[in-house]
């Protein structure tokens, strides 16, 4: 099972994979105004807020979609969530990963599970949002290639070939 220094490592590559990710929907002409690509990654970030407002144990940071005018408003945002997690990260201790963690949505999914939610851990939360952010990135970089952009090579195993760069976000524009 992970271990802080796992999941650190995981961060900094999810990190350096949604800013490549970023730059690559920036770049393409047609994503800016993709009603699909604007939702899915307001989703990728929103997601990732709301684990990290669950840890810290405040409400929820469920930022609508609406409230951004444009898709690199919610580009910024995305690289802001960055300078509040890994803080997050290097303060918490490593026995500390075995604390339950309720998340507020998890009843939600009783009726299609068919049963209650079994209780997760810190660890096993922290593992999520890093699998979560893949999961949607790659429906992403299909989108990307339908409008004609070309999807980054964002593999964990890519990132550890290149020696672990740091993220490049786009310019602000």
């Amino acid at each position: 099972m992970a271990n802080l220094g796992s999941l650190r490592e995981l961060y900094d590559h999810m990190r350096w994979a949604d800013a490549i990710v970023w730059r690559a929907a920036l770049a393409t002409p047609n994503a800016t105004t993709d009603p699909f690509l604007r939702e899915r990654l307001w989703h990728i970030h929103a997601v990732q807020r709301a684990f990290l407002s669950v840890w810290r144990q405040q409400s929820p940071d469920f930022r609508e979609l609406s409230t951004f005018s444009e898709l690199t408003a919610i580009a910024r945002w995305a690289r802001d969530y960055y300078d509040e997690v890994r803080p997050y990260l290097d303060s918490v201790a490593e026995d500390a990963l075995e604390n339950l963690v309720i998340m507020p949505w998890a009843g939600r999914l009783t009726k299609r599970f068919g049963r209650e939610p079994a209780p997760t851990t810190l660890r096993e939360t922290m593992l999520q949002v890093p699998m979560h952010s893949t999961y949607h990135r790659g429906q992403v970089n299909a989108r990307l290639r339908d409008l004609g952009g070309e999807p980054p090579l964002v593999d964990y195993i890519a990132w550890l070939w290149q020696g672990k760069p740091p993220a490049e976000w786009p310019e602000e524009r």
